[in-house]
């Protein structure tokens, strides 16, 4: 049992990671890990319930950061270059620490949009609904984690 609850905390801290760096799928490895603590346990502590809950909430929080994400770009009359450029430059960013998360997605969209329309005008603006996007969607990620991460320690010490 204890080689599973030390499995199921590195998942969990690597999901935690991952819902900061876009290349790791965060909040299903937050999941992963806490259905595995919980299977662990033999759901004495948490039950099947409270799994289901928790898996509900990640789905919502990956379907609303997609979403956002794509909303972003579209209020910003983005064209669908300048969201493959937004990933792109997230992807490239991860390897520039935290400037290049937070910039990578703008330059991404904008030099996408760029070279597709040539209006720099746009450009900016498709970036900044990129950036945007991505930001909102790493905020319900992180709204997210913290919930799924207080309701498995509720279940755990307190019900």
């Amino acid at each position: 049992m204890m080689w599973w609850m030390i499995l199921a905390a590195i998942l969990v801290l690597v999901g935690i990671a991952g819902t900061i760096l876009p290349a790791l799928p965060g909040l299903p490895l937050v999941f992963a890990g806490l259905l595995l603590a919980a299977w662990a346990d033999g759901f004495q502590h948490v039950s099947g319930w409270t799994i289901v809950m928790l898996g509900v909430i990640a789905a919502v929080a990956m379907l609303a950061d997609f979403v956002s994400s794509l909303f972003g770009t579209k209020v910003a009359g983005a064209s669908k270059w300048a969201m493959v450029g937004a990933g792109v430059g997230t992807l490239v960013g991860i390897f520039f620490g935290i400037p290049g998360l937070l910039l990578g997605p703008f330059i991404g969209a904008v030099g996408a949009e760029l070279i597709y329309r040539e209006n720099l005008g746009q450009a900016t603006k498709a970036g900044l609904g990129a950036w945007l996007g991505l930001v909102l969607g790493a905020v319900a990620k992180m709204a997210a984690l913290f919930t799924m991460l207080a309701v498995f320690a509720s279940a755990w010490w307190i019900f």
